[in-house]
């Protein structure tokens, strides 16, 4: 009963993000900049507490607060750039599926589907790289993954 109440509730989320997509990205948007705004709030301390014990480590951590500080000042502020770091994380993906491929093609494996499959999911990761830069792509992204889960675990024993 339980899991199928869940479903009905994502099911519902689900349809209201694809009708609203940017509401989507919006909770991921600001869980993200809490998160990585705390690390840099912890960072700093760390680095202000360990500067005396390592002068170097002290203001790499210091350099590294400042800078997680800023980027979830940035993230919360602006989806936007919730959507770019997301985008980016694909592409960086599917650029090490095309490196894997092409080692794989040049170690002379016997089966070429080792080399050939992560060619062509990379390029696929690319396309959805390319496509998930959008906030309003990845919203409507997350509303349909919303809704295919809903789906799932409703028709779950």
């Amino acid at each position: 009963m339980q899991t199928k109440t869940s479903g009905l509730i994502l099911i519902v989320l689900g349809l209201i993000i694809i009708a609203f997509p940017l509401l989507g990205i919006l909770p991921f948007s600001l869980l993200l900049g809490i998160s990585v705004l705390f690390l840099g709030i912890g960072l700093l301390i760390a680095g202000v507490i360990g500067i005396r014990a390592s002068t170097n480590m002290g203001v790499v951590e210091l350099i590294l607060g400042i800078i997680a500080i800023i980027l979830g000042i940035g993230i919360i502020i602006n989806p936007g750039f919730f959507s770019f770091l997301v985008a980016l994380l694909i592409y960086i993906a599917g650029i090490f599926l095309i490196i894997v491929g092409i080692m794989a093609f040049f170690a002379k494996i016997r089966n070429k589907w080792v080399s050939i499959v992560p060619i062509i999911l990379g390029l696929i990761y690319i396309l959805i790289g390319s496509i998930v830069a959008d906030p309003f792509y990845l919203g409507a992204l997350i509303g349909i993954w919303l809704l295919i889960t809903g789906i799932i675990m409703l028709f779950q024993d």
